[in-house]
């Protein structure tokens, strides 16, 4: 009877646990037994793992296997224990040495003939493995420029079986070394040019204060007046992301499958643009066993862009109510509960009605039609967005008139001013952009004096306000204070927050 352990990692979420894989081979009816809650990919592992050997010129044993996957209680699913399976059985028939599988992480599915395929979370997966002391990683060598991102590993790429058994039996040169990580991240992304847009001053600036702020934004108006330009033009307004930032956001795009070797480090923030066909799962996350990330956490540090909101179904919007206040989704299952983080900036776009002629006056809905269609935003969900902008058709005189519009590159500058002073006033805090300072501190740490915030009061006090959009109309005062290169906002600045507060579809 031979034993032997290596090591591979189970993912929930972005949170991975390390799962020790434990071969038995002894006396007994000849059958390979997987033990350890394995689901039908893990389950099937059994026979892609034989055929690998085989084709890789070992035997597998004539004898009874066991395979226990440990924590023993804990679901574990996919193809990604496929080599340290492989390797596990070889060591404990003494077909290989087993000195190496101590405190290594074997990660990779085989093909049948013994090629090493990528999985799916590497980056997270090693972050777990480091975390629980792991000291060495196997990997696909498609994988080898992800796994980079993570130090404190010494980290080997396979490209066959045959390869991790010839380190294994003590070849150090028949698995790839990774190149150097690259943990700087790129310039300001470049993309479509604000100044594109023509005329629709009012909702630029409002643009700019989210830009600067971090805040959510709702724009309504007909067809072709620039609501999605101006959406996809938010992205380049933001500052790259910070190392810990792109590796967070990589993390989940491992996970979901998005990365390519040519990019494996997303440096800039992600923008995610969504078709009203989107299902709730894929929306907020989910899918049969634990569930996938979704569309909110891959905009995660980025924009997710909702156009055509009214078309959405109800269910599908008031899904994203919790994560936008808490910037993190958490999607319960029977085997367990999946985490994902999900702090985005959210650009809703939508038609004033349904028939959604150029002019208002040729509109032919009737007013009960227009209620229906206007409350798919509930008022639960609009309290959670800070700026709401009405944009109108551009005439021909009103586009001869309108001044040259600022190019991106001009308007990017002074957002990044505006971050910089929030930055530097929340760094004690942890915080990087207004909209995630919490309105208690606003409310007695940061306490405005009382005639600054007399409309914001006599708001409350009407019944016109909720408490959640009074901390909000202080956020985006902070943010109109950094980008005025004021050091406190002023009651000019509240009143203009609440006015984009109070703006009203038409």
């Amino acid at each position: 009877m031979a034993l032997a352990r290596a090591w591979s990692v189970a993912l929930f979420g972005v949170d991975g646990v390390p799962v020790e894989i434990e071969a038995d081979v002894g006396a007994g009816t000849v059958r390979t037994q997987l033990l350890g809650l394995p689901d039908a990919a893990l389950h099937e592992s059994k026979d892609r793992v034989k055929a690998a050997v085989r084709n890789s010129n070992h035997n597998w044993p004539t004898q009874r296997v066991t395979l226990g996957l440990s924590p023993a209680t804990l679901p574990k699913g996919g193809s990604g224990y496929d080599l340290a399976l492989a390797c596990v059985v070889l060591a404990a028939s003494q077909a290989v040495p087993a000195e190496r599988l101590s405190g290594t992480v074997l990660i990779g599915e085989l093909a049948l003939d013994g090629r090493v395929r990528t999985v799916r979370g590497v980056l997270p997966a090693l972050m777990a493995a480091r975390r629980a002391g792991l000291t060495r990683a196997v990997v696909p060598t498609a994988s080898l420029p992800e796994a980079a991102l993570v130090e404190g590993l010494s980290l080997h790429g396979a490209a066959t079986l045959t390869d991790v058994i010839g380190w294994l039996n003590g070849d150090d040169t028949s698995l790839t070394r990774p190149p150097p990580p690259s943990l700087a991240p790129p310039p300001a992304p470049s993309g479509p040019d604000l100044a594109d847009v023509v005329g629709q001053p009012e909702a630029r600036w409002a643009l700019e204060v989210a830009a600067a702020g971090g805040h959510h934004i709702l724009l309504t108006g007909p067809p072709g007046t620039g609501k999605t330009m101006l959406a996809e033009r938010l992205v380049s307004l933001l500052p790259p992301l910070s190392t810990d930032e792109a590796i967070g956001v990589t993390a989940i795009h491992s996970i979901a499958g998005l990365l390519t070797p040519e990019t494996p480090l997303v440096g800039t923030p992600p923008f995610v643009s969504l078709h009203p066909s989107t299902s709730t799962a894929a929306l907020v996350g989910g899918g049969t066993g634990l569930a996938k990330p979704g569309a909110v956490s891959h905009a995660h540090k980025g924009v997710l862009f909702i156009d055509e909101a009214c078309e959405f179904g109800a269910r599908s919007l008031e899904a994203l109510r919790t994560c936008l206040e808490e910037g993190e989704v958490r999607i319960a299952r029977r085997d367990g509960i999946a985490r994902y983080p999900a702090r985005f900036q959210l650009v809703l776009a939508t038609n004033p009605c349904p028939c959604a002629p150029p002019k208002d006056l040729d509109c032919i809905c009737l007013p009960a039609a227009k209620r229906r269609y206007q409350a798919k935003l509930s008022g639960p969900l609009l309290d959670r967005v800070d700026l709401r902008v009405t944009m109108r058709p551009l005439t021909v005189m009103m586009a001869a008139e309108v001044a040259e519009p600022e190019p991106t590159e001009v308007v990017r500058a002074r957002v990044f001013k505006a971050r910089t002073r929030a930055r530097e006033r929340w760094a004690a805090h942890g915080w990087r952009t207004n909209a995630e300072v919490p309105g208690p501190v606003l409310r007695r740490e940061f306490r405005l004096p009382r005639e600054a915030t007399t409309l914001l009061d006599r708001a409350l006090a009407l019944g016109a306000l909720t408490g959640r959009g009074a901390d909000r109309c202080l956020r985006v005062a902070w943010t109109l204070a950094d980008l005025g290169e004021t050091n406190q906002p002023t009651a000019d600045h509240v009143s203009a927050a609440l006015e984009f507060r109070e703006r009203r579809k038409s």
